[in-house]
């Protein structure tokens, strides 16, 4: 583990350097964040092959082309988050805690990708972040949550936050549930070691809204997520 988390840092520390001065050059050209997610893609790549982790990712087939959506997923490490990134192959913006902005590089390029940031110490503020995710939705762009709002340390799924399904509703566009595996024990909470391992990904059918307010809506989400787990399990 100790030469693997080493492999990372010294190469992936001026990988990420370099990719951000790309990150810049490309606001010459593409201002809509979309080539900042890209490159967003391409750095989650280089970092889980670093880390000697693969991805096998099943369900590509039921994202919806060319329409928005809105993508939910379950937490159960950081490395949820390069996995998604890497591998789900439709431009989206994070919806993400306040604090990832701030951390250097990494939250500089959300900012500039459009990502959303939301404030859950202010219950006001973070309304006002689903009100802006729910605008960028209505102008066609997808946005991924994790409805737990954070990790969860056992990996059977936590109690889901209302406000991603409060953007649902707003929206008006259907919920694509995401199940994944594996992540929890390559990066533990607090530490910086990696530990290699194989995650899974497996993207269900999407979850129409219409008709439906935010209590069933969270339900029969949170039911094919559930799903969407065991079959990784059995996979």
């Amino acid at each position: 583990m100790l030469i693997r988390t080493l492999l990372v840092w010294l190469v992936g520390l001026p990988v990420t350097i370099f990719l951000f001065v790309i990150v810049m050059l490309s606001l010459i050209f593409d201002r809509s964040g979309n080539s900042i997610h890209s490159i967003g893609a391409l750095w989650s790549r280089i970092l889980l092959f670093l880390s000697g982790v693969p991805v096998d990712i099943k369900g590509i087939e039921h994202l919806l082309k060319d329409k928005p959506q809105i993508l939910a997923s379950n937490h159960q490490g950081a490395f949820d988050i390069l996995a998604l990134q890497a591998f789900v192959p439709i431009q989206f913006r994070w919806v993400a805690k306040t604090s990832l902005f701030t951390i250097p590089v990494i939250g500089w390029s959300m900012s500039l990708a459009g990502y959303v940031s939301i404030n859950k110490e202010r219950a006001g503020s973070a309304y006002k972040s689903i009100d802006a995710a729910a605008e960028k939705v209505k102008n066609g762009i997808s946005v991924l949550i994790f409805p737990e709002g954070t990790r969860s340390a056992t990996g059977e799924l936590l109690p889901f936050k209302r406000g991603g399904f409060l953007l649902a509703v707003k929206s008006g566009v259907p919920v694509v549930p995401i199940s994944i595996k594996g992540t929890s024990d390559i990066m533990k909470k607090g530490s910086i070691l990696i530990k290699p391992g194989q995650i899974k990904v497996l993207i269900g059918k999407p979850v129409q809204t219409t008709d439906l307010n935010e209590k069933t809506l969270m339900a029969n989400v949170r039911q094919a997520i559930e799903k969407g787990m065991i079959d990784c399990r059995e996979g």
